[in-house]
């Protein structure tokens, strides 16, 4: 199992790209950006990519929702470019509340617009025109994308059984938040290989990304995991995930605790068959750098 964190957002620009160079540092195989309501993730990984070499990068996740797909493919080339090639292109469907009651957008058969939504994308990753009408999604070209970079992963968000599936036929895996390592057993991995395996497609990746801390007061950091991540406690995906996990809310899948807790439930997470732990570092300063440092010894052991 491979190992990632994600950046956090919320601090200043030159801070983010010290963060990053801190992970490549402790060993990470790639730093990782949301897209909420911040830094664009796109623009930000193109920056940060220039700055922080030799380390890969990875958007969790981009949603569709406002972005064309021909619009997207040339960002998502762009920063292949930009970094040589070292992009993870995260993207997802968001949430009802967001898409329609901050978009304006209609959330209306998501899964067949997030179908039409890859047909396009995929061959204009990959160097090829489009002319497709779907019944949610239009895309005519004229010509290839003019930048001269390979095409990067595509990683579906995909929880519900139809998501899975469609991210082990049409694209290269998933990734996951607020789901246990239960539930990544029992319902991630076998769905979305086995969606894989009738499609004649390689072995999915299956990144899951969970809150971490390493602290000498569990009740406590649990306590802020609570407060910190209690929207995704609301949201419907997440909730349905939770309740799969026997889980009360985000507090409980959050790995909270000294250095051999946090360790044992990593390795929960791996005989899960996630092939890559992406860890949501929270808490104070000094149970972040805390937890780093406990990472970056698992990741060199």
């Amino acid at each position: 199992m491979r190992y990632g964190a994600m950046m956090d957002g919320s601090r200043p620009l030159d801070e983010v790209v010290g963060q990053v160079a801190s992970f490549q540092q402790a060993g990470f195989e790639a730093a990782w950006s949301s897209q909420i309501f911040g830094f664009d993730a796109l623009t930000l990984l193109a920056i940060v990519g220039r700055e922080v070499p030799g380390i890969g990068l990875g958007t969790a996740v981009v949603p569709i929702y406002p972005r064309h797909p021909i619009t997207l493919a040339g960002q998502a080339l762009t920063v292949q470019a930009a970094t040589n090639g070292r992009l993870n292109l995260g993207i997802g469907l968001s949430h009802q509340v967001v898409i329609e009651g901050m978009y304006g957008y209609s959330f209306d058969r998501p899964v067949r617009r997030m179908r039409e939504y890859l047909s396009i994308l995929e061959p204009l990753l990959h160097g090829e025109q489009v002319n497709i009408h779907g019944e949610t999604v239009t895309a005519v070209t004229v010509r290839r994308l003019d930048v001269d970079a390979p095409a990067p992963p595509v990683l579906l968000a995909a929880l519900a059984p139809a998501m899975l599936r469609l991210a082990g036929t049409a694209a290269d895996g998933t990734i996951t938040w607020m789901t246990g390592p239960k539930t990544v057993k029992e319902h991630i991995v076998p769905s979305i290989n086995e969606a894989a395996a009738g499609a004649g497609r390689p072995v999915p990746r299956v990144v899951c990304a969970l809150p971490v801390c390493v602290t000498a007061d569990p009740d406590a950091a649990r306590d802020a995991a609570g407060r910190t991540f209690a929207i995704y406690g609301q949201l419907p995906s997440y909730q349905a995930m939770l309740a799969r996990e026997g889980a009360q809310g985000p507090a409980d899948v959050a790995l909270v605790g000294s250095g051999r807790q946090v360790a044992e439930a990593i390795d929960k997470v791996e005989e899960a068959g996630a092939t890559e732990f992406v860890s949501i570092l929270y808490g104070s300063r000094e149970d972040q750098a805390r937890t780093l440092d406990f990472l970056a010894e698992r990741v060199r052991s």
